[in-house]
């Protein structure tokens, strides 16, 4: 075993880091799966603005979607993949070692 001290910055991920993208995997990771149209509201994002964000998390292999059928309407449901959730909470982890721990005196 190698006695190397971990980078804590290792996890900072750029294609997560985009403000947009990490809303997105924020959500997702709170709501486990969530249907195109509720992001898109929630984030108060276009629907092209959405899809193409989405096109490059599902690019990296971070979301995965699912097609369904609800009120007689084809959906798309968003949900973080594994490799997504853990890219996303190592992402996380780099941006507190950045900015260190917080002081609750402030």
């Amino acid at each position: 075993m190698s006695a190397e001290k971990h980078d804590p910055l290792e996890g900072f991920d750029t294609t997560i880091h985009a403000p947009n993208r990490l809303r997105i995997c924020a959500l997702l990771d709170a709501a486990g799966e969530a249907e195109f149209g509720l992001v898109q509201k929630q984030l108060e994002l276009s629907a092209s603005a959405l899809s193409k964000h989405v096109t490059v998390l599902m690019d990296a292999g971070y979301v995965g979607q699912r097609k369904a059928v609800r009120d007689t309407r084809q959906r798309v449901w968003l949900h973080l993949t594994r490799p997504g959730r853990d890219a996303y909470r190592g992402h996380l982890a780099a941006l507190r070692a950045i900015v260190g721990p917080s002081d609750p005196a402030l």
